[in-house]
């Protein structure tokens, strides 16, 4: 396993680098971006992050594998709850993306916001966050250990770190996913080309 997440480690940053150069549940509504099964890994892309093999828990308490995200287009964003400026700015831009899909791309792409705060953003505290945020049903919010958050940043070309108030210092990405979890399309800084995201969304479902 150590071999092979290495190997999907080093793909990813490849991948990102040549980006950088060319450029409680009720609340909850009962729309889901998971697959009721995750296939095995075996079945997965060599590229694809849901080969990770890490553990992760959502803001309703349940257990929950990346590879269950399998199956539709995912847009992913690390962030955490207690940010005051950068983190509500890239949801809003999210949300601004999410508002400019025609309903049949809308109903077919997915969410995830995964938190760096291990220690705080406990699935109640994402569970409030999405209450807050009005974040619906095709909104993942996930909450990992710390070495399987750092795995995920490293392969997403994240950086970020704590301070001594607990507040973190983070690059701003916003990755999209396919539907088999590979990457084919990131976006950095908070200044975002929300419309060039819709309409590479709107691309991918569409073929």
């Amino acid at each position: 396993m150590r071999t092979k997440l290495l190997s999907l480690m080093g793909l990813a940053c490849l991948y990102v680098s040549a980006m950088a150069a060319a450029d409680n549940s009720t609340n909850v509504p009962r729309h889901s971006c998971c697959v009721e099964a995750a296939p095995p890994s075996s079945h997965l892309p060599g590229k694809s992050l849901y080969q990770l093999d890490a553990r992760w828990t959502d803001d309703q308490g349940k257990a929950m594998p990346l590879a269950s995200l399998k199956g539709r287009p995912q847009i992913v964003t690390m962030f955490f709850a207690h940010c005051q400026y950068a983190c509500p700015l890239l949801v809003y831009k999210i949300k601004q993306v999410e508002a400019a899909l025609p309903e049949e791309v809308r109903s077919n792409v997915c969410f995830t916001l995964v938190s760096f705060d291990s220690e705080r953003d406990t699935p109640a505290a994402l569970r409030t966050y999405r209450m807050q945020h009005e974040l619906q049903g095709n909104w993942r919010l996930l909450h990992g250990g710390p070495d399987d958050v750092l795995n995920l940043a490293a392969l997403l070309g994240v950086k970020f770190k704590q301070d001594a108030e607990g507040q973190f210092k983070h690059s701003n990405v916003i990755t999209l996913l396919n539907a088999e979890g590979e990457i084919v399309y990131q976006e950095a800084g908070l200044n975002l080309a929300t419309d060039e995201l819709a309409h590479r969304i709107g691309q991918m479902v569409r073929h």
